[in-house]
């Protein structure tokens, strides 16, 4: 291909061609038995060159050697250069990390590294309905399912797994959680050979499938009349039809399973735990090497507001804690990073202090629910730094579980079927970080972002500051105008964008603020509800005094007074003023400082994310202009400094 035809496009996301790249004369050497590796490199080296010259002298020789598994590790020689991985899958990895570092303008002379994932399952959980809608999806369509079947672009799947495993990611799971009775369908005939010709399709990637089940399978496809997990013939049900779908797809990494939530059947139904339910399908999948994936999300969806004993955030611990080391041993605990529900601030959930004898995933989530639906700019990177270095128990900071008590980490996908993936353009920084944070937790936010930028845009080094500031800062930005110090939700509700302040506070869900006339948020201190008891010593002790909880967390632990002094001596209401006013003014600044890449950023994105800065402006004068006048409504206390509210 002739270098003039390479054509940046935001589908390429962050394998672009590279333009101010020179290419090398070399021949790349490997055995026969790693052609798809060998195929990959030299596609992956076209791309950034325009082409290959070939030339003896200087040899890339691509290898399988005695490494970790999923390891590998890229060593210059004195006339070539050498990428060997412990496995086809470490060979694999290795290979797009050594293009990764050439198209961050690395000299190839230089490159040298040797890397192994910290944690066996780094893993996609799409949100896809079968009819081809996403649930919390911002950037378009399945591309998998279109009315009720399977219906994807084979080469945008050829695509998707290149993408998915230059980053490390080794698992895809392709259905919502919130299965229904048309994807409960997906471990049956008809639609299991199509499950396994998709499987197939990700098999070269090195990427396992996962399938989200419904609890009341043996109901549907079975036609049983129980789901009891504890009943003879639903334990029949599921290794018969557990071995049906090996058979079809013997590498299937396992189930997901969402039981007794919102709606969901479960154990739970028929007095049974969330053990029995667990490893009654976990039994079923063993023989086969299988594993399933049980999430912790679990709580009363139904709660009256006039209840105040009943805190969301506790339901997972007292659910699953007294029934640490009852799981069996291909049971992995799926427990979302916070206590209550992907907010732009919460603590870490107490779960991961408190099981030391059953396997965890950590769960994220990169589509931006709450985050700002892949409209506003927030680097989520950011966020997850901050989660993996919470301290949960005794110094030991949370990613130095990984590999040990929590054996995965899992994110629920941004991606849709819109030309660049994830609706926003800057918004596949988020799936990239996930990606190579999964691999390795000790990569910085800082440097995942200057890593995503430096891949993506062949801008001057101006541009790439400019964009890296963005997404550094856009998580603050974030938080500022819409609900900081860990209060969370006054969203919209059903939508979950924009702001509406009291939209859940006399519903069932339990998200509750319950400001008043002179005070704000839930006491859950010791001396309240008691979720502060959840966590260990010295945790709990922190959280629970207002003078050594992080301000960052002061209303999601404590009830606060209007009138309470922050630590820079402004009273809690003024910081609430204070904080939406410079949120709004710092989106502004957002949308000025992509303005002054108009000739240093690719066009059409350039103009796309211009449009989404223009509408997260908007956003934010809408949560500043309603926050604001709601607290003055409830208190008649003025703003200091004199600024515009609407009273």
């Amino acid at each position: 291909m002739d270098h003039a035809e390479r054509i940046y496009s935001e589908y390429n996301a962050w394998l672009q061609p590279k333009f101010s790249l020179e290419p090398k004369a070399l021949q790349i050497s490997a055995s026969s038995d790693v052609d798809f590796i060998h195929q990959e490199c030299r596609l992956g080296l076209i791309r950034l060159w325009g082409g290959i010259q070939e030339s003896a002298e200087y040899t890339l020789r691509l290898k399988v050697d005695d490494l970790e598994h999923e390891g590998f590790s890229l060593t210059p020689l004195e006339n070539g250069y050498e990428i060997a991985g412990g496995s086809k899958k470490g060979l694999l990895y290795g290979v797009y990390r050594f293009l990764s570092r050439l198209a961050g303008g690395e000299s190839m002379e230089k490159i040298q590294e040797h890397s192994a994932p910290q944690v066996d399952y780094r893993i996609i959980n799409h949100w896809d309905n079968m009819d081809g809608r996403i649930e919390r999806g911002y950037a378009g369509h399945s591309f998998f399912f279109r009315n009720n079947k399977f219906d994807y672009d084979e080469e945008r799947i050829t695509n998707y797994a290149r993408l998915m495993a230059s980053i490390g990611i080794n698992g895809i799971c392709i259905n919502n959680v919130n299965v229904n009775r048309v994807s409960a369908g997906l471990i049956a005939e008809p639609l299991l050979s199509d499950l396994a010709e998709l499987a197939a399709r990700f098999r070269p990637f090195g990427i396992r499938l996962l399938v989200s089940v419904h609890f009341d399978a043996p109901m549907i496809i079975g036609g049983l009349t129980t789901s009891d997990p504890l009943d003879e013939g639903v334990m029949e049900f599921w290794k018969a039809q557990s071995a049906v779908v090996y058979d079809k797809i013997p590498d299937l990494l396992g189930y997901l399973v969402k039981a007794d939530s919102e709606f969901r059947g479960g154990p739970e139904e028929f007095g049974r735990t969330q053990a029995d339910g667990a490893n009654t399908i976990a039994a079923a999948v063993a023989p086969f090497g299988g594993v399933v994936f049980w999430r912790c999300f679990v709580y009363n969806c139904q709660q009256d507001w006039r209840d105040t004993q009943t805190d969301r955030p506790m339901a997972a611990y007292k659910h699953f804690q007294p029934l640490d080391g009852k799981f069996d041993r291909n049971v992995i605990l799926q427990i979302k990073n916070g206590p209550l529900d992907f907010q732009t601030r919460e603590p870490v959930s107490p779960l991961f202090s408190s099981l030391k004898n059953t396997n965890e995933a950590i769960e994220f989530q990169i589509a931006q629910e709450y985050t700002g639906q892949q409209i506003d700019l927030y680097s989520l990177a950011v966020q997850w730094e901050e989660i993996l270095t919470t301290e949960v128990d005794k110094g030991k900071q949370l990613k130095s579980l990984l590999g040990r008590e929590i054996l995965a980490m899992t994110a629920v996908a941004n991606t849709g079927d819109n030309m660049n993936w994830t609706g926003n353009t800057l918004a596949q920084c988020n799936l990239y970080a996930f990606g190579r944070m999964a691999w390795n937790p000790e990569l910085t936010a800082k440097e995942l972002i200057r890593e995503w930028v430096r891949v993506t845009f062949d801008t001057d080094e101006h541009g790439r500051r400019t964009v890296e500031e963005m997404l550094l800062k856009s998580r603050g930005i974030y938080e500022s105008y819409t609900a900081p110090l860990g209060i969370g939700f006054m969203v919209n509700p059903s939508t979950h964008y924009g702001p509406n302040i009291d939209g859940y506070e006399f519903s069932n869900w339990g998200t509750y603020h319950r400001a008043s006339l002179e005070a704000i948020g839930i006491d859950r201190t010791s001396k309240g509800t008691g979720f502060t008891l959840q966590y260990p010593e010295p945790l709990q002790r922190m959280y629970d005094r207002i003078e050594s909880c992080p301000e960052e967390l002061l209303l999601f632990f404590h009830r606060v007074r209007y009138d309470y002094k922050m630590k820079d001596g402004r009273t809690l209401l003024q910081y609430i003023y204070d904080s939406h006013f410079e949120g709004a003014r710092q989106a502004e600044d957002l949308l000025q400082s992509w303005e002054g890449l108009e000739n240093r950023i690719p066009q059409e994105t350039y103009h796309s994310v211009k449009e989404r800065l223009k509408l997260q402006l908007l956003n934010a004068r809408e949560w500043r202009d309603q926050v604001n006048t709601f607290f003055y409504r409830k208190t008649g206390i003025d703003d200091e400094k004199g600024r515009k509210i609407y009273r």
